[in-house]
Order: structure tokens, then C-alpha cells, then sequence
């Protein structure tokens, strides 16, 4: 039976609904029972992060076909300069992300990020650290590009994949201000995903992103926390992803789905 264009629009988007909305609240779901047990929020959000790589990690591992989809990407070998256009697009995505929310702050303020920042303190640098540089990157980008990007691409296309994790990953970050700085790392990541079907490359730039945030003052980035820069810099990420989506769209290939042999989670 052939489904009509209208239904099976409609389908696709009760899927982009679905499947974020149900993994992230079972995410928070295991999240506040993690806090009520350990009664250190940053402690507890650790240990959460490492469960979700544990468990993603095991069904990439044995059930590889649930997260797979087609088509599958031409060997990298056949993409060239794919590697200094993400290069680029990494360096804007943290000077427009940072432009983004400097400006939000200083214009607006924001009580959640506030509060997030004194949890931070009170936990301490060791396990803020270990949240940041760790299961931060390891834990969301297995949750977000390991788990809800797959699921989506099984039933929608690149583009309409990429936003809606880019939006949910950002949401989830319970702020304005960390929405808007993790918003362009996340369409990026996704893209990334896409690309390479592994997650470790993710994992490994979402960490210097969350490095160069730890280390670059606020103060040096002062100059981009205005309306002007935050526009500039956001067309040149746009330009920049845009080729990289392009690159990304037009690389695969028809053919068998990846992953019938069992990838690695991390691989």
C-alpha cells in the first residue's frame, strides 16, 4: 500500500517529535534518579554520562544494524579537503557560539547560567573538569550523535537530522546562553556524524571545544559580544556549514547500510 506525500510528511515529523522527545526524557529520567542517589548534581551528571556511553556504546556494539542507515559514505579517501573545511567550520563554530552568548548575557543576562556556573563552583575544579574535558564530550556526544541522530536518519533526511538534534542538543543545556554557544558545535557534530558513521572524532572535537571554552577568557572575547559581530560571524558559519553539508549530501552512495559487521561505539 502506498503511503500519500502528505501522510507520510506527516509521519516524518511525528518522528522528529518522538524519537528526541523520548530519549531525553528518559535521559532526565535517569538523570534526577542519579542526583537523588549521589546528591551532587555535577557528580551525578558524570556518572549519568558514563551510563549513557556504557549503554549506546553496547547496542552500536551488538545490535549495529538498529542505528544504521543508508546510503553509506564514499571512503574518505575519495572526499578531498574534507578535514580543512571542518577545521574551519570548527574555529567559526566557537567564535560564533561564544559571540552568541557573550551578547545574550550582557544584554539579557541569564539566571540559568548563572546557576549553572555556581554549581560548577561548589562541586569543585576536579570534578568540573572531569565533567567537561570527559563525559561531557563522551556521554552527550552518545546520547545526541550516537543514539537520536541515527534514529532520525532512518526516517528523515540529513538536514532536517542535523537542526533537530543541533536544537534538542542545545535545549537540553537548560539555558540561552549555552544554547546559543553550543548550537553551531552541534550542527557541525552532526554533519561530522554523518560523514564519518563513528563517533570518536565527535567526541574528540566536542572536547576541544569545551577546552578552548575553559581556557579562553571571556574577557578576550569581549570584542564579539555585540549585534555586528554576532551576524558576521554567524554568515560565515552558515557559508562554511553549507559547504560542508553540500560535501556531505553529495558524497553518498547507493548501496548496502554500514554497520552490518558490528562497529565499534567509539570507533
Amino acid at each position: 500500500m502506498t503511503t500519500s506525500p502528505i501522510t507520510s510528511r506527516l509521519l516524518s515529523i511525528g518522528w522528529c517529535v518522538l524519537v528526541p522527545f523520548a530519549v531525553v526524557a528518559v535521559y532526565l529520567g535517569l538523570g534526577t534518579v542519579a542526583v537523588l542517589l549521589i546528591r551532587e548534581p555535577i557528580v551525578a551528571t558524570a556518572a549519568l554520562g558514563m551510563l549513557v556511553v556504557i549503554l549506546v556504546g553496547s547496542v552500536r556494539i551488538q545490535r549495529p544494524r538498529w542505528l544504521a542507515h543508508a546510503p553509506a559514505p564514499r571512503p574518505r579517501s575519495e572526499i578531498p579537503g574534507f578535514e580543512w573545511t571542518v577545521l574551519g567550520c570548527a574555529v567559526l563554530a566557537f567564535l560564533v557560539g561564544q559571540s552568541l552568548a557573550l551578547w545574550i548575557y550582557v544584554t539579557a543576562g541569564s539566571a540559568g547560567f548563572d546557576a549553572s556556573n555556581q554549581t560548577r563552583h561548589t562541586a569543585g575544579a576536579l570534578a568540573t573538569l572531569l565533567l567537561t574535558l570527559v563525559t561531557a564530550p563522551a556521554g552527550e556526544e552518545a546520547l545526541f550523535r550516537g543514539l537520536i541522530y541515527p534514529l532520525l536518519r532512518k526516517r528523515v533526511n540529513i538536514l532536517a537530522s542535523t537542526l533537530v538534534t543541533a536544537v534538542v542538543f542545545g535545549l537540553v543545556h537548560g539555558n540561552a546562553v549555552q544554547f546559543a554557544s553550543t548550537l553551531p558545535l552541534a550542527v557541525l557534530l552532526a554533519l561530522i556524524y554523518e560523514h564519518t558513521r563513528v563517533l570518536w572524532p565527535c567526541v574528540l572535537l566536542h572536547l576541544g571545544f569545551n577546552l578552548a571554552a575553559t581556557l579562553v577568557p571571556a574577557q578576550a572575547l569581549g570584542a564579539l559580544a555585540n549585534p555586528a559581530s554576532a551576524v558576521s560571524l554567524c554568515l560565515a558559519f552558515a557559508g562554511c556549514a553549507l559547504e560542508l553539508y553540500r560535501r556531505v549530501a553529495g558524497e553518498t552512495a547507493p548501496g548496502a547500510v554500514q554497520g552490518a559487521g558490528g562497529e565499534s561505539a567509539m570507533q
